[in-house]
């Protein structure tokens, strides 16, 4: 039985060139769904997988003599290319400074994103790894600040009539079903956010995209891993800041589009094809700003076992 996903629920297809294979065995060592066998000195296939193949190539990409091919779950023999050498990649010296040098952007130069540089970003994105292939990652973009600004105000008309969430008396009622965390999220955080956010714009500030010459959104569908769509924002991220470009992830939008037929109306609106457990929206523009120093950042506790 294959394991669904919103892009395929069959298996894919092994395809073994017995001529070419020379029973190195390295195929069935990285085969976690447990597919191939090596019998009489070749790979066959073991026909006793619990759900067949699920489509992650590392048969394909392993086998040095290019004597398995996979089709089906969106991947092909045509997917397949030559990994950089070693000596292309970065270096940790260099991931590091990266890291350190990126912050949160809210203020960029009024200068659209070139259309090859927002392809390059999702270039980069689609390399993040994935609970289950094929990605149940969906990607809206927002490529002009027109369209950031037309998403920003929609959201805050849709907030407007939400605003009873952060009345005291929904407060209080809801305390016993959610817990203390949440109530002091709402109290402390989501109720003057509310009144921020919709004061400012009605006053012409946007608070809700930053008037980003760019946004993307990243979710998942029902099947997706809710990782997923959190990782693939978070490679987009790492691929604008590596291009000169500023980048803040804004966490408060999805949270609050997911439930409600004002929120559907709102999703069908901007080509949201679904709910997701998880999703982000990343802002992306030049920085109208540039910083000199960084932040030491800290977890809030390691625990070595």
């Amino acid at each position: 039985m294959a394991i669904p996903t919103s892009r395929s629920k069959v298996e894919a297809e092994i395809r073994i060139d017995t001529g070419r294979c020379t029973g190195c065995g390295r195929c069935v060592s990285v085969c976690k769904s447990f597919c191939l066998v090596l019998k009489d000195h070749k790979v066959a296939l073991s026909g006793t997988s619990l759900f067949g193949c699920i489509g992650c190539g590392h048969c394909m990409a392993i086998c040095p003599a290019e004597a398995i091919t996979i089709q089906g779950r969106e991947l092909s023999p045509d997917d397949l290319y030559d990994s950089p050498p070693p000596e292309d990649a970065a270096t940790y010296p260099q991931l590091t400074a990266l890291l350190q040098r990126r912050r949160s952007i809210r203020e960029y130069e009024d200068r659209p994103v070139e259309a090859p540089l927002i392809e390059a970003i999702l270039n980069a994105a689609q390399t993040a790894p994935m609970g289950l292939p094929p990605s149940d990652v969906n990607v809206v973009v927002f490529d002009s600040l027109e369209k950031s600004r037309a998403f920003a105000q929609d959201y805050v008309t849709f907030l407007k009539g939400l605003r009873f969430m952060t009345s005291k008396f929904f407060l209080a009622m809801m305390r016993p079903f959610w817990g203390k965390s949440n109530d002091e999220l709402f109290r402390g955080f989501v109720s003057p956010l509310f009144s921020m956010v919709i004061d400012d714009m009605e006053k012409g500030k946007n608070d809700i995209t930053y008037d980003a010459p760019v946004l993307f959104y990243f979710y998942g569908s029902p099947y997706a891993d809710p990782a997923d769509a959190l990782v693939a924002a978070t490679y987009a991220m790492l691929a604008a800041e590596s291009i000169g470009l500023g980048t803040c992830m804004l966490g408060a939008i999805h949270p609050l589009i997911q439930y409600g037929a004002k929120a559907k109306k709102l999703r069908e609106k901007y080509g949201i094809v679904c709910k997701s457990r998880e999703g982000l929206f990343l802002a992306v523009g030049y920085p109208a700003l540039n910083y000199k120093k960084s932040l030491k950042r800290t977890f809030a506790s390691i625990h070595y076992q």
